[in-house]
């Protein structure tokens, strides 16, 4: 697990959705390392005092809210409980896969609901607070999904397309006023102990021949927040072991 420190969020607020396992607590815990305070958001409250705890335990500052990102009222209570956030990570997200013919629409709307209108959602309640103040940075993360097609994902990839067409044009709304606006398309990365050959037989297929940690995403998405990527915005990056590019 990397644990390197720097401390180039120091002063700053992150939020960062679906932050109690995974890839949401891997970069919770990196951009903790980096100074930031983080807004730990899940569901579970016994899961989300482990990830504040283990931010406290390096010396980071953390706290939990919880939200269910497919209800409006909860959205909204999420953004006024963060308060000032100068990161926001829109990493929660639900997927299911099925045959198109065959696809549950109270799923495919739940999908959209978790993984389109929620950041959507909090974009509109938190980017104009960054906007006026001039700087913020908002990380979205997407899939190789949103540009690979595969069987039975129709409806998790388009969710994962909206995601990046969201990014392009919340770029032009508000990096004129200082705020960046990324995607990180991650590749298969080991985050469900349950899906393991799942992970490893799509890693298998991608240039490095392995799965990614996820720490090694976390750190992709870290660099975007901080002022080393000050010059990057509207960017889709692809963090996936060079399945895109073969």
């Amino acid at each position: 697990m990397s644990t390197t420190k720097r401390s180039d969020l120091q002063g700053l607020r992150a939020l960062v959705t679906g932050a109690t396992a995974g890839l949401g607590q891997a970069i919770a815990l990196q951009l903790a390392r980096d100074g930031a305070e983080v807004v730990v958001h899940g569901r579970d409250a016994t899961h989300g005092a482990q990830t504040v705890e283990a931010i406290r335990a390096e010396g980071g500052r953390a706290r939990f809210v919880a939200a269910n990102l497919s209800n409006l009222a909860d959205i909204k209570r999420l953004a006024e409980e963060s308060g000032q956030v100068d990161i926001l990570v829109n990493n929660a997200g639900v997927y299911t896969f099925g045959p198109t013919a065959e696809f549950d629409i109270s799923v495919f709307d739940n999908m959209m609901a978790v993984n389109v209108r929620a950041p959507f959602y909090l974009v509109a309640a938190l980017a104009p607070g960054m906007a006026a103040r001039g700087s913020g940075s908002i990380i979205n993360i997407s899939s190789i999904a949103g540009s690979v097609g595969f069987v039975g994902g129709a409806a998790y990839g388009a969710t994962k397309a909206a995601l990046e067409a969201l990014t392009r044009s919340w770029t032009a709304e508000f990096s004129p006023s200082g705020v960046r606006v990324n995607t990180v398309a991650a590749g298969p990365t080991y985050t469900r102990p349950d899906e393991r050959e799942l992970y490893e037989a799509i890693g298998a297929t991608t240039a490095l021949k392995r799965a990614a940690q996820p720490e090694e995403i976390a750190e992709v998405v870290t660099f975007l927040a901080s002022p080393r990527a000050s010059y990057v915005t509207g960017a889709t990056v692809a963090a996936d072991g060079g399945r895109t590019a073969i």
